[in-house]
């Protein structure tokens, strides 16, 4: 006899069988699940029905109902779907929770170093669960692309963002500043004058960086002209060259160490405007719960970020209404 009619086998069919199993009495069996005597004797006889096999030898009186060749046989794969949905059950509660699941961000190197960490950590702290992927790109497109095709579920992002699927929530704005070889500068405190640098040999990032061409766009309409003499997307190795005197770079704050003893760092006379760092998500898409606490902590640690920019441009004595 076929066993087609397996697929119509409920759960309720698999944990009768589970518990007159380990109960060994249909009686005892119901007071387990609490359904009455009846009830399981009709799910264990459907569960019979569809298999076309006895799964249980019933001697009657005491003795216990035993399992026959059959009945062992489909407890086994009984119990490994059972313990299966009770696995699933578990991940959906968290899932639910905020505390599990699978969170993909994308993001971009000052980011990484100076922001992402901290919101890591109390998620960390907070869902230890939760499964996180991070991807890094100093491309701002592909930032966005991986949003819009959901490889990421979140991505830090330089804003405007003006992809009407994609939403983006300003987390802060990051100022453009001065980044000089202590041995050489020649402002002591305060802002930068951004005339010093026409003509001047100049580090910065690839031509093809979203931050570089905010500078760029920013030195042409100041009126200044500069020479760039090494290009490197990587931030550390940007202020490692304007420590060896290679020339001055302006970069964004963010990406910048302000606790390097060999640079000096300066806001801008006058100011180019400041990047916007967003937290993009494809709009309309149901993420997992964790998504949203990450989105909270991306608010709260970017408002100390915030902070402490004010704090150094206050150190530095500048307007920030400029």
């Amino acid at each position: 006899m076929t066993m087609t009619l397996l697929r119509d086998v409920d759960v309720r069919h698999l944990a009768a069988l589970q518990a007159v199993a380990r109960e060994g009495s249909f009686g005892r069996a119901a007071a387990a699940l609490g359904f009455s005597q009846a009830a399981v004797s009709q799910q264990v006889a459907a569960l019979e029905k569809a298999v076309g096999m006895a799964l249980f030898d019933r001697p009657g009186g005491p003795r216990p109902a035993r399992l026959t060749p059959a009945g062992a046989l489909l407890l086994e794969h009984a119990q490994a779907v059972l313990d299966q949905l009770a696995t699933a059950q578990r991940q959906l509660e968290d899932l639910r929770a905020g505390v599990g699941g699978r969170l993909r961000v994308g993001t971009f190197q000052s980011v990484s170093v100076k922001l992402l960490p901290r919101i890591v950590a109390d998620l960390r702290r907070e869902a230890p669960g939760v499964d996180i992927e991070l991807h890094q790109s100093d491309d701002n497109p592909e930032l966005l692309t991986g949003v819009a095709s959901d490889d990421f579920d979140l991505s830090f992002v330089l804003g405007p963002v003006r992809d009407p699927g994609i939403e983006a929530a300003d987390l802060c704005t990051d100022p453009f500043v001065a980044v000089v070889a202590a041995e050489d500068c020649p402002v002591a405190s305060g802002p930068y004058p951004l005339r010093l640098l026409d003509n001047a040999a100049c580090i910065g990032q690839d031509v093809d960086d979203a931050c570089q061409r905010l500078v760029d766009t920013g030195l042409r309409g100041a009126g200044v002209a500069v020479r760039y003499v090494f290009r490197s997307n990587d931030n550390s190795a940007v202020q490692a060259m304007v420590a060896a005197r290679m020339g001055v770079s302006i970069m964004p704050l963010l990406a910048v160490d302000l606790d390097d003893p060999t640079v000096h760092v300066h806001p801008l006379r006058p100011s180019i405007p400041p990047r916007r760092v967003c937290l993009a998500r494809r709009r309309g898409r149901t993420l997992p719960a964790v998504a949203d606490r990450f989105a909270a902590l991306a608010v709260q640690h970017s408002a100390a970020v915030a902070a402490e920019h004010l704090a150094y441009e206050r150190r530095e004595q500048v307007d920030v209404s400029r």
